[in-house]
């Protein structure tokens, strides 16, 4: 009986992928928050894990018929958005909030921790299930 990964694995195998995701954008607002002009980003995570759900993305072009099928998961097609600033301006056109990015960094990384414990105890259990223990 052959193992079906996405009902064994559940929504975890897709949320870890956007979670990473997430964290390099955060951290991409965090190291450029003293940037002139740089504008704090985001993804909405709902979208984008039923766009990783989906498969959805960019098909990309072929250019012979024996080349692969590309396959691109553009994250402008997956929810990348501008965060609004809750602070006033202070000149230099930037709007990354460090108190609200690190919050966010923090958060989104437990959440990334749980998904992954999470993955590996159903690993975990598919390891004992196939060893018969």
């Amino acid at each position: 009986m052959a193992i079906n990964f996405d009902k064994a694995l559940g929504i975890h195998q897709y949320t870890l992928g956007v979670r990473s995701r997430r964290t390099e954008i955060l951290a991409s607002n965090i190291s450029n928050a003293d940037t002139p002009n740089y504008k704090a980003k985001d993804i909405n995570f709902k979208d984008a894990l039923n766009a990783a759900k989906s498969g959805t993305g960019i098909s990309l072009n072929r250019t012979d018929n024996y080349h692969n099928a590309g396959f691109s998961s553009s994250m402008a097609q997956n929810g990348l958005l501008f965060r609004a600033s809750n602070q006033p301006d202070t000149g230099d056109g930037n709007s990354v909030d460090l108190e609200v990015e690190r919050n966010l960094f923090m958060k989104n990384s437990l959440e990334y921790q749980a998904s992954l414990d999470f993955l590996n105890s159903k690993i975990s259990g598919l390891r004992t299930a196939i060893k018969g223990q």
